[in-house]
């Protein structure tokens, strides 16, 4: 609990929801009617209209990136660390949009919203999304928000992801995007993670074809292994070395295989437990297929140049060196596509131990040269 609300926070934020009433036309064919999208933002809109920042949020992201909802809150946004007064995205200068997207758990409609067809929980019926979807319907939040043009879309990994997607479907409404320890798309090792993921939350009894809050169950144990694997992706071995090491729990090995007797496995069991208490099982796999998914070079006979000339933003490409989930080779690969197509390109490599969690992390010089970019483009 914060004792007080620090001076270069948001402060207490309110979020909102927009509902939306014309069909949403999905890359599956498919259709998405009457759907909302909670939203929070920071800042003031400028006159011209010309100052919207877009934060788009990774896989297990949502809509409350910065300050805090209660004065009561034992923790602010996800990236509060980069939102606020003073800070990389600072809101005395820009006006910041942050969502949850189709198909979250976190307000915007999706696998726990209710089908109004049969009223019941959508569960396995809600239609699979893409990144591109992710864009289609944030461009709609933008008309209603009356934003023509964003300063800045942003966002690390997934959110990168969308960063890149929205130069291609909407050039014209980017002026820079910036996409932190991002990628053009998944490598083959990390689909097969995603697969492992997703496979812990099929196979589990409590899962029923994806329609358990009919049954009043939920799949905890699947959404737990899932996370577990995810998370061990998201760190580095001497991030988990210098954390972990082979520390154990107790004083002497138990030699039975129900004890957590290492540490690391008390770690990942109680990030699992933690997980599967506020994440919805339907939503993981939506997240982990859009991840998937993503590949904007494979309609252009798989050259990310060419998917990238009708860009006309500048852009800042950010990796960190420890990384393995989506390494700086990922990072380069973009950069050099960008090069390629003749695009404005900065690229920064940030030595840290975190591994990819390391855009969630308050590097000094990470916030330095992000904040730095930032300020260049500030009006």
């Amino acid at each position: 609990m914060p004792t007080a609300i620090p001076a270069d926070s948001v402060g207490l934020v309110t979020p909102r929801i927009e509902h939306f009433r014309e069909p949403l036309p999905l890359a599956s064919g498919r259709s998405l009617h009457d759907y909302q999208l909670i939203y929070e933002t920071y800042g003031q809109l400028n006159d011209a209209r010309s100052n919207a920042v877009l934060i788009c949020h990774a896989l297990s992201g949502h809509h409350h990136a910065a300050g805090f909802h209660d004065p009561e809150d034992r923790k602010p946004g996800w990236w509060d660390s980069c939102i606020g007064p003073g800070k990389a995205i600072d809101t005395n200068r820009f006006y910041v949009v942050s969502l949850n997207n189709l198909g979250g758990c976190n307000g915007s409609t999706g696998p726990c919203s209710v089908n109004p067809l049969t009223g019941n929980p959508y569960g396995a019926d809600f239609p699979v999304v893409t990144v591109e979807d992710w864009v289609n319907s944030q461009a709609r939040l933008a008309d209603v928000l009356g934003i023509e043009q964003w300063a800045a879309v942003v966002g690390g990994s997934l959110g990168g992801m969308q960063a890149l997607q929205w130069t291609m479907s909407y050039p014209e409404r980017v002026r820079h995007c910036v996409a932190i320890a991002s990628a053009p798309k998944l490598s083959a090792q990390n689909i097969a993670f995603n697969e492992v993921a997703r496979q812990a939350i099929l196979s589990d009894p409590e899962f029923h074809g994806g329609h358990f809050q009919e049954q009043g169950v939920i799949p905890r144990r699947g959404l737990m292994l899932a996370r577990m694997v995810g998370h061990i992706t998201y760190l580095s071995d001497d991030a988990m070395g210098t954390k972990f090491g082979r520390g154990l729990k107790s004083e002497k090995l138990n030699y039975d295989f129900n004890s957590v007797e290492f540490q690391v496995e008390s770690y990942l069991r109680y990030q699992g437990e933690e997980f599967s208490t506020r994440f919805d099982a339907n939503t993981y796999l939506l997240m982990t297929k859009a991840l998937d998914y993503f590949d904007p070079a494979a309609a252009h006979d798989d050259d990310l140049s060419r998917a990238l000339a009708v860009a006309q933003s500048d852009f800042c490409i950010m990796s960190f060196t420890t990384d393995w989930r989506f390494s700086p080779e990922r990072s380069r690969e973009i950069v050099d596509a960008l090069m390629a197509a003749r695009k404005n390109v900065c690229y920064l490599e940030i030595d840290a131990p975190q591994g990819h969690d390391a855009f969630l992390i308050p590097n000094p010089r990470y916030l330095q040269a992000f904040r730095g970019y930032m300020n260049r483009i500030a009006v």
